[in-house]
Formats: structure tokens, sequence, C-alpha cells
């Protein structure tokens, strides 16, 4: 546990000192959202029928910017292989790095997203249930992207089989985060999709760190 999170603790100071990766994450997920009133138009009524499933996806595909970098900066300057002498199971290499990537770029999407739902005219009393939805939905997705990043990682052309490998996967995600808004803002419990968007966390839990192990080590 003591290697685990130092590890993570070393993630995320990374992070916070080269903010590039987090920061074009949030700007992406802002301009996407600011995008919808221009393609769409600007009646209210369109833009918050639209807004669960704008939101979903836009943070989704924000979240996998930096996914690209997750082992292949490591892999670069020999960091990698150390990690994987280090006596750290390939598993927790792989959950440390999942964890501090929801840490890094799923809570700043968060943090973000009633600015995002202001835009896209959610109502307000929606809010809560999509910064929920997306904490749940950018987790499942930091799981199966370190999964992804480690199977492509020296891959050629790997930032553009990393999309293709995550994002289909990632679809349920979408599916039951805009639903459980959705039925926020008509007043309904978003409580079933929610629980549907935990247990698809639950089990991407064990099975994504395992995956990703499995892949560093060549297995």
């Amino acid at each position: 546990m003591t290697a685990f999170l130092a590890l993570l603790g070393r993630e995320v100071r990374l992070a916070l000192r080269h903010p590039a990766d987090t920061l074009a994450a949030v700007l992406f997920f802002v301009i996407v959202a600011a995008l919808f009133p221009f393609g769409v138009g600007p009646a209210p009524e369109t833009l918050a029928r639209i807004a669960p499933g704008a939101l979903l996806a836009a943070a989704l595909l924000a979240a996998l910017l930096p996914l690209d970098r997750m082992f292949g900066a490591d892999a670069e300057d020999g960091t990698l292989d150390q990690l994987l002498v280090s006596g750290l199971p390939r598993a927790g290499i792989a959950g440390a790095k999942a964890l501090a990537h929801w840490i890094t770029t799923g809570w700043p999407l968060m943090a973000a997203t009633p600015v995002a739902a202001a835009m896209l005219n959610l109502p307000v009393e929606a809010w809560g249930t999509a910064i929920a939805a997306l904490a749940l939905a950018t987790a499942l997705l930091s799981l199966l992207g370190t999964a992804g990043a480690a199977l492509t990682l020296g891959a050629r052309r790997g930032g553009v089989l990393l999309p293709l490998l995550v994002l289909p996967l990632a679809i349920p995600a979408v599916i039951f985060g805009a639903a459980a808004i959705e039925a926020a803002g008509a007043g309904l419990s978003p409580a079933p999709f929610l629980l549907l968007l935990g247990a698809g966390v639950s089990l991407a839990v064990p099975l994504a760190p395992l995956a990703a192990g499995a892949a560093l080590t060549g297995d």
C-alpha cells in the first residue's frame, strides 16, 4: 500500500507541475459545450434536450486527451522499467495510474460541469446529478483508458488506436449517465441509472488494472 500511495502521489505531483494536459482537457470540454448552441441553435428547449448526452460525450472525449501519455512518457525515459521491477504488482501500477488520471482529469471536469451545463441550458436542479454522473463516467473511462493505454503502448499510431479501443466500451457510461441527468431534469429519480454506472465502475476496478498489468508484461 505504501508503494501504491507513493506512485499515486508521484503521478499527481507531476500533473500539478505540468498542468497543460489537465487544462487542455477542461478547455476542450467547455469549448465543445459552447459549440453546441451554434450547431443546433440557441433555442432553450432544444439545448436542454440535448444537454445530457452532450455533457457526457464532451467529458469523455476530453478525458481521453491525456491517456496516450499515461505510460508513454515513463516508457521513454526508463521510469516504467524501474516501476516494473520495484516490487509493486503490475496491476497496482496500473491502478495507481488510473486513479491519478481520474483525480487530475476527472475532478477538474466535474468542477467545470456547471459552466458547461449553463451553456447547454440544463436545468439547475439537474446539475448535481450531472456532476455525479460525470464522476462515475470519468472513473470508468480512466479504468478502461488505462487498459487501452497499456495495450497500445509502443504501437505505431497508438494515439489513434486508443480511442477506437476505449470509446466503444464507454458507450454504456454515456447512455446511463445521460439517462440519469435527463431523469433529474424531469423531476424523476436518477438513482437507478447512477447505480448502473456504479456497477460498471465496480466491475472495471478489479478487471481493468489486471488487463493493463498483463499488457505491460506482454502476457
